[in-house]
């Protein structure tokens, strides 16, 4: 993964990393405003060799003495230094509780013993720190002091009285947020990689790169609206998804497919936008003054003649069977120089019908005739129809919807065309995010927003009237009884 990858997985996870980010300052800030205020208070202890008079004398007294203090520290905490404190000051605990909040410790190479007391009260924490210097300096007389003497040989002096604290030790507020905010971050962090690490969506063309080395022939950026106007070249030519169908146009026309122009548009699952990025691509082809022919082949779920809004009763199915002439249902649309066989009734057998010698020769007969002929097919990852089909034209268009298709679909739907030797002349992007992280400019990026271009709220497609048969000459914008005959020759078996 690269810097902009990071960037763009903060960007996406923003909130989840804000919301950790809150939750552990406030749980930072409910530790420290529920804790009791401790404040600590230290006494500094002297240990001291008494006997000797010659250097070589009070040299061994300081060794002795350094040797004794781990000891001293260690009886700071016990009974009888505690319980004379308890007494004098008439502490209301016992010695094992009040041992819990002291701390006792001697500096490297010295003969210092310092005495740490946390309470609530920064008067009393000074006065137990004070009163267990005292009594440990009586202690370690009445201990160390040999049988038949008066003066013990290790001397205990208090150097630094205990003062009242004026602040509170404990809690530290300022690092406690600090740390929570900390943590709730690397905490937001964390989840938002983890996210990124589990999500095989397809989510940019990166990840359509790492699985085929296919061109990304166009981006759709989405659009909320699509439901209510999928022929958005005909209701809103100005639209910048109108303006991406046209990029998606000009890059096709410039694929390299040994000279063939009739493609299979399919995808890996359903609601992809296959469909609509077809019949699309099909009316800006027409604007371009090419001369365009949209067969609806998906014959288990055609959608085709509903978009269009015409007539689908009898179609492809009734050409491939013979109870059909291909000019009788090949239907222009939308006075342009383009041509729409319906799929018609659904048959039992669409995969033997596609895969058929007579579909074979009506795409070949349609090649010659049209300049680009394009195949609306069923996904791939459900049925084989497409598969099959692509076998016939010069290449399958694979559409991919950002969001919605996982990189192990993609990658199946690749592997069944390849499994067949089928070309895949190119990717489509639809549904692309067009805010956001994943937003991604193809084409339409640069929008119509300089020009004063507001989206029509209104407008709608309009319907365009078929004439219930296409008899007639090519210029009233039906097939000719020449295309019939070339159709139907080329139909007919040898």
């Amino acid at each position: 993964m690269e810097l902009s990858d990071y960037i763009r997985i903060l960007r996406k996870n923003w909130l989840v990393i804000l919301a950790t980010t809150l939750i552990g300052l406030a749980a930072a800030a409910g530790y420290s405003l529920t804790r009791t205020p401790m404040y600590e208070a230290q006494a500094v202890v002297f240990v001291q060799s008494t006997t000797g008079t010659t250097v070589s004398e009070l040299q061994q007294g300081s060794t002795f003495a350094q040797a004794r203090i781990t000891t001293y520290v260690s009886l700071v905490r016990e009974p009888v230094v505690m319980n004379p404190v308890i007494s004098e000051l008439e502490l209301d605990t016992s010695a094992s509780q009040l041992a819990q909040s002291v701390t006792s410790t001697s500096p490297v190479n010295s003969t210092l013993i310092e005495i740490t007391v946390q309470n609530a009260d920064p008067v009393q924490a000074a006065d137990i720190a004070n009163a267990l210097g005292a009594s440990l300096a009586a202690a370690v007389e009445r201990i160390d002091t040999p049988a038949g003497q008066e003066v013990s040989p290790i001397k205990l002096t208090r150097v630094r009285d205990a003062l009242p604290a004026y602040a509170p030790s404990t809690p530290n507020v300022p690092l406690n947020l600090a740390l929570g905010i900390f943590f709730g971050l690397a905490l937001g962090i964390g989840i938002a990689v983890l996210r990124a690490v589990l999500d095989t969506k397809i989510r940019s063309p990166r990840d359509v790169e790492a699985l085929t080395d296919r061109p990304l022939i166009g981006a759709i950026p989405h659009d909320p609206k699509a439901k209510e106007r999928p022929l958005i070249l005909q209701a809103d030519p100005r639209n910048p998804r109108a303006e991406a169908f046209r990029s998606l146009r000009t890059n096709l026309q410039f694929l390299e497919m040994d000279g063939g122009h009739s493609f299979v548009i399919t995808s890996s699952i359903p609601t992809e936008g296959k469909s609509t990025t077809t019949l699309n691509l099909a009316i800006a082809l027409a604007d371009s003054g090419k001369r365009v022919a949209l067969i609806d082949t998906d014959l288990r779920k055609p959608k085709v003649a509903e978009y269009l809004g015409i007539e689908g009763g009898t179609g492809l199915t009734d050409v491939l069977i013979g109870r059909a002439r291909v000019a009788d249902v090949l239907l222009p649309w939308g006075n342009r120089s383009m041509y729409v066989l319906p799929a018609g009734k659904i048959p039992p057998n669409p995969s033997e019908l596609l895969g058929s010698e007579r579909m074979h020769k009506l795409l070949e007969a349609l090649s010659q005739e049209f300049d680009v002929v394009l195949c609306d097919a069923p996904p791939l990852l459900p049925v084989t129809d497409a598969a099959i089909l692509s076998r016939a034209t010069s290449g399958a268009i694979m559409v991919v919807a950002v969001g919605r298709t996982t990189t192990h679909q993609l990658d199946g739907a690749l592997d069944a065309l390849e499994t067949v030797g089928s070309k895949v002349a190119g990717v489509v992007m639809t549904m692309v995010p067009t805010k956001g992280a994943d937003a991604y400019s193809y084409g339409y990026g640069y929008g119509y927003g300089g020009y004063g271009y507001q989206e029509s709220k209104t407008k709608k497609a309009p319907k365009v009237k078929t004439p219930k048969k296409s008899s007639g000459t090519r210029r009233s914008g039906t097939a000719s009884s020449e295309d019939a005959t070339a159709f139907d020759d080329l139909l007919k078996p040898r």
